[in-house]
């Protein structure tokens, strides 16, 4: 898989500036919020984080994004620093960037969707996870191969190329686009061959677990399950969906880890992650976890609503967790948050606090919507005899003369589905 090597790990570490921008619709403490956060993944990318730019604007400049007054502000900052790359919060344009190169000369530019797909690519590591992350990297990249060959070379984004020039530009758009279509029928593949694993396991309840970039999914999994799911202090530290099952009380339930989600996700990252996410399209409960002790978690549900919604995975029972309780500091914070969510239950996984209610939550979601049915089968209907004592309960069995009586506990829609 080509990889963008946008900051390299080899020392000497990248010197980087960041630079947002603080639209009419938004307050300063927000975009201090998404630049916090971009500082984050600048330093899981492996950079270094020498300054921050900020500028108010009531509408976007076409040709800087920011004014010209605040690019040469920035190029200035740059030859003092002595920045390497600069990373704007915001998407830019091909021409935006061609730009802004042409005044940073020797420092790189970069938006955070370009950051963040480095990122995943450095993360993937199984087979579908870096076929999707690189479908994503090239999807963005192809459009900002237009009249600005020479930024691209200097972002080492493609790979070493013969030169700049009309022609060598025309002739990569088509190796990118036939690329584009390998990969589009390999993940078609993969995609195939999830779906036919889902639909053997169309009989077990499913839960799915999402969240913000470093909410604690993954520690949990394991602690249910014991999954062994690498487990980081990044964002981004798993991108594969994990899948296992576990037992509570005779019930056989499915449990599965989703990669996280973060505010500006590239909608192309959103778009090759979808066979992954289809666990969560799938599930017959969803279990939001939220890292209540981050002062943004509001916002962090905001994103997770949102990527749902995007997925068009909306009509799905729910259950908002609050985890991390264990390192609260403000009770006031934690009890204001308690009010906006009556519904939601705190735990820490970590410390185990609350795990015995989260396993009893599940039950009582499941339970509630199971129901107790009577089926006459044929005694050539063995087989399905069978699989009704995988899937349910059954409380009573009386051979008659013609049929078999079953009386059977278990999930309604699965059992309406058999009688039909």
């Amino acid at each position: 898989m080509a990889t963008s090597n946008l900051i390299p790990t080899e020392q000497p570490t990248e010197r980087v500036l960041l630079v947002g921008v603080v639209h009419p619709f938004q307050d300063v403490l927000e975009v201090e919020e998404n630049l916090e956060e971009l500082a984050r993944l600048t330093i899981t990318a492996g950079g270094e984080v020498v300054g921050t730019v900020f500028q108010n604007r009531s509408t976007i400049d076409a040709t800087y994004y920011i004014g010209k007054g605040k690019a040469d502000e920035i190029a200035a900052k740059v030859e003092m620093l002595q920045v390497d790359l600069v990373i704007f919060d915001d998407e830019l344009s091909p021409a935006q960037v061609k730009n802004l190169q042409r005044l940073m000369k020797k420092a790189r530019i970069i938006d955070r969707g370009f950051l963040i797909l480095d990122i995943f690519a450095r993360h993937a590591r199984t087979r579908e996870a870096k076929t999707q992350v690189e479908l994503a990297h090239w999807e963005y990249l192809l459009p900002r191969l237009t009249r600005q060959w020479t930024h691209l070379e200097r972002q080492r984004a493609i790979g070493t190329r013969g030169g700049p020039g009309e022609t060598q530009i025309e002739l990569d758009r088509r190796m990118i686009g036939q690329r584009i279509s390998r990969l589009k029928k390999d993940l078609t593949k993969i995609e195939q061959q999830r779906a036919t694993r889902r639909k053997n396991r169309q009989d077990v309840y499913k839960v799915a677990l999402v969240g913000y970039t470093n909410a604690g999914k993954s520690s949990l999994m394991n602690l249910l399950t014991d999954a062994q799911v690498l487990v980081e202090d990044k964002l981004f530290a798993t991108l594969d969906t994990t899948v296992r099952t576990i037992d509570l009380e005779g019930y056989n339930i499915l449990l599965s880890d989703t990669v996280g989600f973060i505010r500006k996700l590239p909608h192309n990252l959103i778009a090759s992650f979808k066979s992954t996410l289809q666990e969560v399209d799938d599930a017959d409960l969803i279990l939001k976890i939220v890292d209540i002790n981050n002062p943004n978690y509001d916002k962090h549900l905001e994103t997770v609503d949102s990527v749902l919604q995007e997925l068009g995975v909306t009509e799905r029972q729910t259950l908002t967790i609050f985890n991390k309780i264990d390192l609260i500091g403000d009770q006031e914070v934690f009890t204001a948050a308690l009010r906006q969510f009556p519904d939601a239950l705190a735990i820490s996984v970590k410390t185990q606090i609350n795990i015995n209610k989260l396993e009893k939550a599940i039950l009582d979601t499941i339970r509630s919507g199971h129901t107790i049915q009577e089926l006459m089968l044929s005694y050539d209907q063995q087989k399905l005899l069978a699989h009704l004592h995988t899937i349910s309960d059954v409380l009573e069995i009386e051979y008659l003369e013609e049929s078999i009586r079953v009386k059977v506990k278990g999930s309604r829609a699965l059992l309406d589905s058999i009688e039909k």
